[in-house]
Parts: structure tokens; sequence; C-alpha cells
């Protein structure tokens, strides 16, 4: 018996996540390719992420730009 993939979606927002993103990445050491890289998206991305031009960050690439910028942006998604 195959598995199935279950995609799990979250509706909720987070005024000046990109902004919070940016400020840790000025903060950062790295160049923002290295950073790019680590989190396993293009700089083009990252620029629309930190310039809030995009409407949905997957789950995965939050958690990736948190970890190459070894942060914890408290983005949770209890009640």
């Amino acid at each position: 018996m195959g598995s199935t993939l279950m995609r799990v979606t979250f509706s909720k927002e987070f005024p000046g996540l990109g902004k919070k993103i940016k400020e840790h990445r000025q903060a950062s050491n790295k160049s923002l390719a290295e950073l790019a890289a680590a989190a396993g998206i293009s700089v083009p991305h990252w620029n629309r992420i930190e310039n809030e031009k995009i409407r949905e960050l997957p789950l995965m690439t939050l958690r990736g730009i948190e970890k190459a910028l070894n942060v914890d942006l408290e983005v949770e998604f209890g009640d």
C-alpha cells in the first residue's frame, strides 16, 4: 500500500514578517546570496519575501529562512 501526500496549509497573517526577515539579514554577517542558498530559495524570491510582494509563504520556506539566519521568527500557528 503506497502512502499519500497530504498538504497542510495555514491561513494566518503575520504583519511585518518581511521587514523582520530583512532586519535579521542585515544584522547577519552573511551575504544575501549565501542566506538564500542556505534557505533553498533564489535571491529574487528572498527579495520578494522581504518586500512582502508574495501573499503566501510555505512553512518549509519560512523554516529554511529561520535556519539560514539562525533565528526564531516566532511564527506560531496555535490559537
